[in-house]
């Protein structure tokens, strides 16, 4: 290669960068534009709101759709972040004053321990599927 190539390459990257670089300066000037926009168009309970009910019907289709195969797997990883709210919840329930956040806290940590215990429950009984029963001796008599 000789240096012009190089120096015509280079100079292609540099155009290249600077098109890239006015390009994101326009998409920040788009996203603070929407992010004022959403401020000003609703109530954020409401918007709120309905992104918990989407979550709701889309947490439901994913459930039932897993197969039994991956059902322990997944519910070690729910206990694992179960015990992460738990710890979030402590945090919560922690100061002496009895306020809303303390109740919340109480609440979240007695759940999410329900959770964590029902889903040990449920994870033992699914790996006991999978294991081999014991063949009592006397009944091949």
């Amino acid at each position: 290669m000789d240096a012009d190539t190089i120096i015509q390459q280079s100079n292609a990257l540099a155009e290249q960068a600077s098109q890239l670089a006015e390009q994101s300066a326009e998409l920040a000037t788009n996203a603070a534009l929407l992010s004022n926009l959403h401020s000003a168009t609703g109530d954020p309970i409401i918007f709120n709101l309905t992104i918990f009910v989407l979550a709701i019907f889309i947490g439901f289709y994913v459930v039932w759709s897993v197969t039994p195969a991956l059902h322990a797997p997944l519910m070690s990883v729910t206990n694992a972040i179960s015990s992460v709210i738990i710890v979030g919840a402590l945090i919560a329930v922690g100061p002496r004053e009895m306020s809303f956040s303390t109740l919340m806290g109480f609440i979240a940590m007695t759940l999410a321990a329900v959770n964590i215990f029902g889903g040990f429950i449920v994870s033992n009984r699914m790996l006991a599927m999978f294991k081999k029963k014991a063949v009592n001796a006397r009944s091949k008599v």
